[in-house]
């Protein structure tokens, strides 16, 4: 696949082609509050708002694969049923690499065991127009995660090098666009990659607010040992069990499923929504059992889910991708998992 760079003038012109050409457009913007920029993923209707030098969204592109709500089938009391399957087509712009691992870990999940077809068919039909990290965010781990840069997942990876963009078409449909968008993009030169490649090499170690002691390979060992640790308790005693930790994490993807039947009693329709394990609800079942009733049982699944749990139908891959929002939206700064890998590291020594 090919390899262009496209100019800041032609950069603009490229967007706005793909914004009148495509009706489903969503690409990071800022939301300009007292403390400064905040960004996040949203409709996309000019090319001017769509920031590329942003830090860290306030919520994963996930939503546009897996939403926050969704119909999934809409019945007759005693009748028929169809299917709610959204088929229409979306481009995602301004990816950043951790948030593509994330994705693409999403995708071999909702792919294993009772394939799901409504999640699978958003992925087919969603094109991603990725870019490297051009500014750190206050508490990014991802160059200890190993999610700093990437190599796929992408269908166009744009790397700002300066005065220009530097765009790597990864796939047929990756390359489709930005040919047809891009029509005067040139090849980019060696010096042009040389320039991309010294982009990628500072952001795989410079992407660390908060450095992890050991390599994500240790972390399922680590939880092996530590189920015990008196961290889990001591973490989880200031816990509000809001659950803003879950639902801030592009690796979450736990759901309810609830039925909403019409006053009519005639039809109804089948609904699933995001939910978390550190709400306090998540582990009731029948007869009002709660199997996690306690918050430090709550606050360890988190962290075992996706230091041990996920990596196990993962080959070893951990479910957490070190952006670093989890760390941002606790309010009781208990959330960061890289302080209690660090912890464990230390209880073994």
């Amino acid at each position: 696949m090919s390899m262009k760079k496209i100019s800041k003038t032609g950069f603009g012109e490229f967007i706005t082609h793909i914004i009148n050409t495509d009706g489903n457009v969503y690409g990071v913007q800022a939301k300009t509050e007292a403390k400064g920029d905040r960004f996040a993923f949203g409709p996309l209707t000019s090319a001017d708002d769509l920031r590329l030098d942003y830090d860290v969204t306030l919520s994963p592109p996930k939503k546009y694969l897996l939403p926050p709500k969704e119909t999934l089938v809409k019945y007759e009391v005693g009748g028929g049923y169809e299917s709610s399957i959204c088929k229409c087509k979306s481009i995602l712009i301004g990816v950043h690499p951790y948030d593509l691992v994330a994705i693409k870990q999403m995708d071999e999940l909702f792919s294993q065991d009772e394939y799901d077809t409504h999640y699978m068919t958003r992925r087919r039909n969603t094109t991603i127009i990725a870019c490297d990290v051009a500014k750190a965010s206050p508490n990014v781990f991802a160059s200890s995660m190993g999610t700093a840069t990437v190599t796929d997942g992408y269908d166009i990876l744009l790397t700002d090098i300066g005065g220009a963009y530097v765009a790597h078409a990864a796939t047929e449909k990756g390359e489709a666009l930005l040919t047809e968008a891009a029509p005067s993009a040139g090849d980019a030169t060696e010096a042009d990659i040389a320039a991309r490649k010294a982009v990628q090499d500072k952001n795989d170690t410079g992407l660390n607010q908060h450095e992890l002691k050991c390599g994500p390979a240790d972390i399922p060992g680590l939880l092996e040992k530590g189920y015990d640790s008196p961290v889990w308790e001591e973490k989880a005693a200031t816990c509000y069990s809001c659950g803003s930790c879950n639902l801030t994490c592009p690796t979450c993807y736990c759901f309810d499923v609830q039925d909403d039947v019409a006053w009519s009693l005639k039809e109804g329709a089948r609904h699933r929504a995001w939910d978390g394990c550190l709400l306090e609800n998540f582990a009731n079942v029948a007869g009002d059992h709660n199997f996690r009733k306690k918050r430090e049982a709550r606050y360890r699944h988190r962290l075992y889910r996706k230091g041990s749990y996920i990596p196990k139908k993962l080959g070893g891959e951990i479910a957490c991708v070190g952006c670093g929002r989890c760390v941002g939206a606790c309010l009781p700064d208990i959330a960061n998992p890289v302080a209690v890998y660090n912890q464990l590291l230390e209880e073994t020594k």
